[in-house]
């Protein structure tokens, strides 16, 4: 398994819908936040399995949530662009990508 590394703007996405959950209902935040973990984790024990996605990363749905991880992996790390909400503007997160 590689190590996961989130991107500032993935991260604070991430802390927001962690916290808008939490409000929402009680143990849901601490859900997403399980959820989150549970695709990045997949994903850093095997990149290539996840679905294609814009500017040639890859993504990874978020169970039980409408998210994916937005995401980019090479040998050394699995770099996370984007906690994204499938109702968002399709690739938002594409100026995060260089």
């Amino acid at each position: 398994m590689i190590k996961a590394r989130f991107l500032p703007a993935a991260e604070a996405e991430f802390l927001k819908e962690v916290t808008y959950y939490s409000l929402a209902r009680e143990g849901a935040g601490v859900r997403f936040q399980a959820a989150v973990s549970e695709a990045v984790a997949k994903a850093a024990t095997s990149p290539s399995m996840g679905s294609p996605s814009a500017m040639g990363l890859l993504h990874r749905r978020v169970k039980g949530f409408p998210f994916d991880v937005v995401y980019r992996a090479t040998d050394q790390e699995l770099l996370v662009v984007a906690v994204a909400h499938h109702r968002r503007k399709p690739v938002y997160w594409s100026s995060r990508v260089t």
